[in-house]
């Protein structure tokens, strides 16, 4: 019979410059994600939490606003946390598919951004009060479930549904001038830094949705 993890609470084991994690007691799992569309933009987490025998007992997703990949990946930590520490849990593995994110977990990155600071100190001090902690880098692959909550949470922020709509028959299709009008043109006002080109205002687009960009550089003021 699977007994419930004790709800005492003793000194963490969590250490920050150890080269490898110490070996995690059987206890917990959970994987973790986050993502954002337009990086900054629309972002979200997801969380698959499992128990000793590797059964899943929740699921968690959340669109959390305009953010960027590597701040939804800490929220997605800190959901994952927050339910160990409100479910008694005292034994935790975290799995992650951001190099990022586990690597300063175990303190092998120093957390320059200050975006990220307070997350990490965060989920830092969280993950000390548990027993036996551990994260480890996973393939995105391993990572799907999460990957797919996180990417629900945004559809239905969004209004689009995760599962696309069966095509229609050519006797359902709209009259052909209504399938003719172009849709409108919209100026979006970007930033290019470090190779990347970031927007910097929501484009509110169903996932997969193609654009054209015209390049036009703006004289600074």
């Amino acid at each position: 019979m699977l007994k419930r993890p004790p709800t005492s609470r003793s000194t963490g084991l969590f250490a920050d410059a150890a080269p490898d994690p110490k070996p995690v007691a059987a206890g917990y799992r959970a994987n973790i994600d986050g993502g954002s569309r337009g990086n900054p933009g629309p972002a979200s987490y997801g969380v698959v939490i499992r128990d000793p025998r590797g059964e899943i007992v929740a699921k968690l997703k959340k669109y959390i606003g305009r953010m960027t990949n590597n701040v939804a990946e800490y929220y997605g930590l800190i959901a994952a946390l927050d339910y160990a520490q409100s479910h008694g849990i005292r034994a935790f593995r975290i799995e992650s598919d951001s190099e990022l994110l586990v690597n300063q977990m175990r303190g092998r990155y120093k957390v320059k951004s200050s975006d990220l600071r307070p997350l990490f100190e965060r989920a830092h001090k969280m993950s000390q009060a548990l027993e036996s902690f551990r994260i480890d880098h996973v393939y995105r692959e391993q990572n799907r479930e999460a990957d797919a909550l996180a990417n629900e949470a945004l559809d239905e922020t969004s209004g689009s549904s995760a599962t696309s709509p069966a095509p229609r028959s050519s006797a359902t299709q709209p009259p052909p001038e209504a399938r003719s009008v172009k849709p409108e043109l919209r100026k979006i006002r970007a930033r290019f830094r470090s190779g990347i080109l970031y927007l910097l205002e929501d484009l509110d687009l169903p996932d997969g949705a193609e654009v054209e960009i015209l390049l036009r550089p703006l004289a600074k003021p």
